[in-house]
This record gives structure tokens, sequence and C-alpha cells, in this order.
């Protein structure tokens, strides 16, 4: 794409209805480090508020995922995607939440599908990060739209997430998920049979430069691995364990339609996939299942303030279980 440097970037706001932006890279600002590039070019949007957007993948560098580090070269064509922000009317709301365990420093839940676990584009109530702000007079990051939130779960994923109470104790958690100290498994139903009885993906990944709601694997990505191992084979579907070393956004249903055995009821990665199915009854399941066959079933962290090693495990919803008995 030939574009021309805005001649008014710093007009750009975050209360801006822009969603993209184009930049060409002048002589004059060579050198300078991505971030620092964009805070200088967009207005009103904070370094830490625009790494979050290098992170998640939303600004390319000549086509590929830039890093905050880069060093920007002049004529490098810049592209921004603007992830607009929540709605700052945060309410608490009386959601009910099912608890696996509480003490005065963390929370485990059992997210059940369809809720998302906090406020984004287009979503702004009605999700865990409201019910755990109804429920809990303490979380840490309270007063902001993710109080607790300590790492996420997809909207249609079931499973274990865990939830810290206080600063110190979200710091800790973080730093064992970014140590890839924290076990998470997940169990997935995929299309086919899956021929390799173990095995490990380690694909980049990051948003698809051809529909930026989507992710998909991109050279230059951020480095993302998932192992799996076989849990049990079926005529035309593979039940799977999928252990995730890194947490990107999507990244088992990302690796698994790579691998071309995409998960069951995906309709974003195995969009189409159930028309293969034979089996007409079976093809009427997966459609009204309603959800992606994905559940977060263990997890394992140090406790942030004892040391402690916890150890959860959460069953499928039943709604798996009796997807499983119909095979």
């Amino acid at each position: 794409m030939n574009v021309s440097k805005p001649t008014i970037p710093a007009e750009i706001d975050s209360s801006s209805d822009v969603t993209s932006l184009s930049f060409t890279v002048s002589e004059s600002d060579a050198g300078t480090r991505l971030d620092a590039y964009l805070v200088a070019h967009i207005n009103r949007w904070s370094r830490a508020r625009l790494q979050r957007l290098i992170d998640a993948g939303d600004v390319l560098v000549n086509s590929k995922p830039g890093k905050a580090s880069y060093k920007v070269s002049a004529n490098d064509q810049i592209e921004v995607e603007l992830t607009p922000p929540p709605e700052s009317n945060f309410t608490p709301e009386n959601i009910p939440l099912e608890i696996v365990f509480e003490d005065d420093h963390i929370i485990v839940i059992n997210k059940p599908p369809g809720l998302v676990v906090h406020p984004a584009a287009g979503v702004h109530s009605g999700t865990l990060a409201n019910g755990l702000a109804f429920h809990f007079q303490q979380l840490s990051n309270a007063g902001s739209i993710r109080p607790g939130i300590v790492h996420r779960l997809d909207k249609d994923t079931s499973g274990l997430l865990v939830v810290a109470k206080t600063e110190s104790d979200h710091e800790n958690l973080t730093d064992q998920f970014r140590a890839r100290e924290v076990f998470k498994s997940y169990v997935a139903l995929v299309y086919g049979v899956v021929k390799q009885q173990s095995g490990s993906i380690e694909q980049p990944i990051a948003r698809d430069p051809r529909n930026r709601t989507r992710m998909a694997i991109v050279a230059g990505g951020r480095g993302a691995l998932s192992m799996f191992k076989i849990r049990r084979s079926y005529d035309a579907f593979t039940l799977l364990d999928v252990e995730l070393k890194t947490g990107r956004t999507h990244q088992i249903r990302v690796h698994l339609s790579w691998l071309k055995h995409p998960v069951v009821g995906d309709d974003v990665y195995g969009s189409g996939r159930e028309n293969n199915v034979q089996d007409v009854q079976l093809r009427a399941r997966i459609r009204k299942l309603n959800r992606h066959f994905l559940h977060a079933e263990q997890l394992r962290f140090r406790h942030p303030h004892t040391g402690e090693e916890m150890r959860f495990a959460a069953p499928l919803p039943a709604e798996l279980t009796q997807f499983l008995a119909a095979l």
C-alpha cells in the first residue's frame, strides 16, 4: 500500500472514530524506536497502550508485525489498527460465578462458555470482569475494566482461570506466566484422525494481515508453542490434550487449524468443516453445540504468597460429554 505520512497525525486521539492509520517514516524520524515513533504521531495514546497494540500484532511494519524495540527506517510503511477502548462506564454486575477456590490472595474460576472475560470493543457489559467486581471487594487493578484478570480464555472456551486479589499477587502470577512456569492443559476435539500420538506445534502468531479480526501463522509474529497428545481417537475426530507453553490470542485454535485439524465447532478457524461430516445427525449436533469444543481442564501454578504448588482440574461441561457420547 502506497501511502503518505498523515499531515495531522497529532489530531488522532483515543476518542476518534478513526480505526486505522498508515504512516511513511520520514528521514528525520529514522532510528527512532517504533513505540516512541507512535507516541510522537498519535496524540493522547500512552506509550503503554501503544505497546499493547504492538504486542497484540495490531502494528505492522512493511506488512509484518512490529516490535516495540524496532528502530524505524526511512520509507518504512507502518500500519496501526486502533483497537478502541471499551466505554468507561464499567459497572459491577450480579453474574453467577463458579468458584473453584478462594483465599485472601487468589480466586480460581471455572468459566462457562459464552462469557467474555473482560470488556472490549463492542462488549461493554455482561463479562467475567463485571461479575468479579460485583462479588469481590478486593481485586488487583481495582477500578479498571480488568479487575483481578491475570490471563484470559476465549469467549466460547470454558474452564479454569486464576484471578488475583492484590497487586503483588497479580505481579507474581504474571511473572510465572511470562516465565512459562504455569501449567495449562486443555481438552480439544478436532476434525479428522490425528496420526501422531503426540507432538508439538511451534509457529509464530500475529494478526492476520488480510483479516484483522483473526489471528494467523505469520512470519515474524510472536513465538508460540503448543504441545499435544491423543486422548482418544474416533472414526472422524480426535480428542486431544493440549498444553500451552505460551499464551497467544487464539493460540490453540490457530495452531490446530494450521495442523489441518481445526477444533470442532470453531466458526472462525474451522468454518465449513462440519459439512464434511458424513453423519447428518452428527453434523446437526455440531451446529447446535453453539460453541467450540475447547476446555481449559487443568491449571497448576505456585501460590503467589506461600509458594505452594496449586493444582486444579475442571471436568468437561455436560454439553461436551454428551457430544462425545454421541460419537
